[in-house]
This record gives C-alpha cells, structure tokens and sequence, in this order.
C-alpha cells in the first residue's frame, strides 16, 4: 500500500525508515529469477495499478476536468492519505468531495465545478448500488389519510443542487470515451474543449435527482417546486407540509398547482421512488403526530 515512486517503481525507503530490501527479506524469499525485494515490487505496483485504475474508471468526468496528469497526481495524494479500508474498491471515492475541499490547490480555478462532478459522480456509484425497499403499491394507502402521511423515499436516490451542467459534460466525456475514434489525443482534445464551454459559463442552479431503472443509472432535472417537494418528503415532511413548502415562494399560479403535484406523485409512483410505509407494532401505517 506504500505509493510509488514518480517512475511507477517500490521505493526504496521502507515505512518505517530503514531499506526496503532488508524489509522485503524479512517477509518473501528470492528466487533463482527474482529478489525478495522485486518479488515484493509485484504486488507493490499490482495493488496501485488497480487502485488507480479503479479511480480513474469511477471519476472520468473529474479526470476531464483536471487533465490526466494533474489527476491521477491528485488520486496518488488522496489514496496515500485516505486508503482503502474497505473489502471493495467501490468504496475508494467515498472520500474524495470532503477530501478536496480540505485540499483546494488540485481544482484551482475550477473547484465549483470539479466539486459538482465529483458529487454527481458518487452519487451514481450510490444509485446504481445503494439498497432498495419494496416499492409503495396503491392498496397499501388503502384507509389512510394521505395528507398526514410520511412517504419515504428510496434509499439510492439521491438530490443534488449544482452550478454547472456536470450531468451534461459526464454522458458527453463517457460518449467520448466509448467512441471510435483513430487517437487518444483526439478524444482528449475533444474533452478538453468541453470542459472550457463548460468553464465559461455563468453558475446557476441547477437541481437534479439521480437514480436507476433496471439497473441503469439516469439524471434527471428537476422543476424548484418539484425538488423542494421530494427533499421534504425525504426529510420526514408529511404529504400536507411538503407540498405547503414546496410552493411558498412559487411563481406557479394557485390554480395550476394541483396539476402540477398530481403529475409529480404520478411519475415519482411510477419511477418506484416510494418505499411502502413503515408499520408499528400493530402492524399498522405509520401517521403522522402533527403536519
């Protein structure tokens, strides 16, 4: 787990000071082709190359942005500092935004947006894998008041508020890596002026909800009332409440607004974004105290 050197070799210096060598000896014999110490290298530069790797497959959008010398520089810092502590390596980035905002120089210049992409990016690693729960059926409202009842939301969905089109510049940067084209310097080319539109552009909101159908990951942008109504449900909100905080500063006519809430829970509903409701004791839905 000791970082390489800048030539992709196992240093000579052991963790603890002393020669590298003599801490191999003290673990691996030599062979009649290999030292203890080149034995050693091979698991040394495997367990990098992998790691590395796996950083590399799981952030393209963020390796866009900084470039793939400042990133794979930045992923060797991170890892030396943040390890994996986890039997998968899905679990590499889980550090990563925290990582970078206590480290800004490796996104100079580009810190909002190179924060929103890493957001979006591990937020797709949850949805796709993130636990799911029985998904609400009609009859199990049946005999409810439905005003006074906490939905809860699907585990892997995940709401984000960005300033910068990052669900745009990740299918772009992913399409240009599927893509047939004749040289890596083309495609690079092509990500790198992508990344400058996207640079250039003024910030505003933008609110988005990630999550997976038949196992495939889709962003989707949300309307303001829409966002501020699903992140109440999440919250704990009943129906009644969220939708009251949902549209307190809206532009949507009084009158539309029904509309406009019955077509949300109909997609929502139809998307599988509700779990069933949680039973008490007595088996019975759980309600709301007070609204």
């Amino acid at each position: 787990m000791q970082p390489l050197t800048r030539s992709e070799r196992m240093q000579r210096t052991a963790p603890g000071g002393g020669r590298m060598s003599d801490y191999a000896t003290r673990y691996i014999k030599p062979n009649d082709r290999l030292t203890s110490f080149e034995r050693l290298e091979i698991y040394n530069r495997q367990y990098w190359f992998r790691i590395l790797g796996s950083m590399a497959e799981d952030f393209p959008g963020l390796r866009a942005i900084l470039g793939q010398l400042r990133f794979d520089d930045m992923c060797r810092a991170y890892l030396a500092e943040c390890p994996s502590r986890s039997f998968t390596l899905r679990n590499l980035g889980a550090g990563l935004e925290t990582w970078l905002r206590r480290n800004p120089k490796w996104t100079r210049g580009k810190q909002t947006l190179a924060l929103d992409m890493v957001r979006l990016e591990w937020a797709d690693i949850e949805a796709f894998d993130g636990e799911a729960e029985p998904a609400l059926q009609p009859e199990d409202l049946e005999g409810i008041s439905v005003a006074t009842l906490h939905l809860r939301i699907q585990p892997y969905i995940k709401l984000l508020e960005l300033s910068y089109p990052v669900d745009d510049l990740a299918l772009e940067v992913r399409a240009d890596d599927d893509g047939d084209f004749p040289s890596n310097a083309l495609v690079e080319n092509r990500k790198r002026g992508k990344v400058k539109a996207v640079a250039a552009l003024a910030p505003r909101q933008i609110l988005l909800v990630v999550h997976r159908v038949d196992l495939s990951v889709y962003f989707r942008r949300l309307e303001h009332e829409e966002y501020v109504l699903l992140s109440a449900l999440r919250s704990g909100k009943t129906i009644e409440r969220a939708i009251e905080l949902a549209f307190q500063r809206s532009s949507i006519p009084e009158f539309d607004r029904p509309g406009y809430v019955r077509n949300y829970f109909r997609t929502w509903t139809a998307l599988g974004w509700f779990c069933e409701p949680e039973k008490n004791a007595s088996g019975e839905t759980f309600r709301a105290k007070q609204t």
